[in-house]
């Protein structure tokens, strides 16, 4: 039975907690680039739920991919072998260029993986003295919310109130490869943790030249480089992982020596499984990955066969679609269109980001409302987006977009802003 959206909405805030603030729009279907509502209007999703869609919504391969699957075997534990894993852990391995990997379920699992990945390697490698391994983390960060996580976080959203908070974290400024070295040079750090681009900060691209230069600060320390590609990575921002910077790859990494840039520890998730069913992984070579003894790190649902085989088809996606390609060609698209935009519209202070990860920053305080109102007023018009750090507006489509479908979203964000700039 379906139900309206006045309903659906007054059934959450009845029943459920209230730890998110959405936009006011109830979704019921998704196909590709397009979201409907319970009363039939269509929309642009301009979100991909933070880029966890990339390959669109309910991609008929990866859908069939779950029927198959989910009429088979769904779940083993790793008390068994199952038939899927280590033909998902090789896909893995292959298309990222990594000797293992460590299957888990969301991106914050994958995060605490990494962490304890990082102290462990420092403890048994490196000879850090226990329960004093440090891990050096970025201002402005975001990497989930558990226990852990906010503990290096800036939001006093995801910090005040859940103390105490757990110890380990040097924090320095993000593209400050000077800072990075300082921190580096305690003995006792084990590794640096940092998105390739910042996104919930309001998609923050670094200096061209700061992960390179942060890899080389890295191994010149005998520090291992933790790179979180959950929402950068599987495409987004036009090459397979945004570490790789303005790479050419066309679907796996081909490890081209005049952009490739290789973590020691490298963590996706969200596009992993192309928004159908949470799937995350670590990867490693043999040198960081084998310091993990059986008992020591897992999760009941890690690795199981059905997030398998979504994820597998969820990669072939990418893959056989160039999604990277096609991110790398509508994202300059997009860009000089919003630049272009400025020009006309003074409510528009820039515009930054990469491949289909960008925002759009409003000529406002951050403290302001201009920027969820406009989120409002392009809902009407359309297209959903959300803002993110006050006056910032991330626009990130699913990949599977075409040219004509990006030029009709763009008229709407322009006439939307101009209406608005009235």
């Amino acid at each position: 039975m379906s139900i309206s959206s006045l309903q659906a909405i007054q059934l959450e805030e009845q029943y459920g907690a209230h730890n998110y603030h959405p936009l006011p729009v109830v979704l019921s279907r998704g196909k590709g680039v397009y979201l409907w509502d319970p009363e039939g209007n269509r929309y642009f999703d301009f979100l991909s739920a933070y880029s966890a869609v990339n390959q669109g919504h309910c991609h008929p391969h990866i859908i069939e991919a779950l029927k198959t699957q989910g009429e088979t075997l769904t779940l083993t534990s790793r008390a068994f072998y199952n038939d899927v894993l280590g033909e998902f852990e090789e896909k893995l391995c292959r298309m990222f260029g990594f000797e293992r990997a460590l299957p888990m379920n969301t991106g914050a699992e994958g995060v605490e993986t990494a962490i304890k990945l990082a102290r462990k390697w420092g403890y048994e490698i490196k000879g850090i003295p226990e329960n004093q391994a440090k891990i050096v983390v970025c201002s402005a960060n975001f990497h989930g919310r558990t226990t852990t996580i906010i503990s290096f976080s800036d939001s006093p959203e995801a910090r005040d109130q859940f103390g105490p908070h757990t110890p380990g974290f040097i924090k320095i400024p993000y593209n400050d490869t000077e800072a990075l070295q300082r921190a580096v040079e305690d003995p006792h750090v084990a590794g640096f943790l940092v998105e390739p681009i910042q996104g919930e900060a309001g998609v923050n691209v670094p200096d061209d030249h700061y992960l390179a230069a942060a890899a080389e600060i890295c191994r010149r320390f005998n520090v291992l480089l933790l790179c979180d590609e959950i929402q950068t990575g599987i495409a987004r921002t036009g090459s397979l992982l945004a570490s790789c910077g303005e790479c050419s790859c066309t679907g796996r990494c081909e490890q081209q020596p005049e952009s490739y840039i290789k973590p020691d520890i490298l963590i996706l998730g969200k596009a992993l499984s192309g928004g159908v069913y949470p799937v995350s992984a670590v990867l490693a070579d043999h040198a960081v990955m084998d310091v993990l003894k059986p008992g020591q790190h897992g999760s009941t649902f890690g690795g199981n066969p059905l997030g398998g085989r979504v994820a597998i088809a969820a990669l072939e996606v990418v893959e056989r679609e160039k999604l990277a390609q096609n991110a790398r060609r509508l994202g300059l698209i997009f860009r000089k269109e919003m630049e272009d935009l400025i020009q006309e519209c003074s409510l528009i202070h820039s515009v930054r980001g990469k491949g289909l990860l960008n925002a759009v920053v409003i000529n406002d305080s951050p403290e302001s409302e201009t920027a969820w109102e406009l989120c409002v007023k392009l809902k009407e018009n359309g297209l959903l987006a959300k803002p993110t750090h006050g006056n910032i507006i991330r626009f990130a489509p699913p990949l599977v977009m075409t040219e004509s479908e990006l030029m009709e979203c763009i008229s709407i964000i322009r006439k939307t802003f101009l209406e608005y700039a009235r």
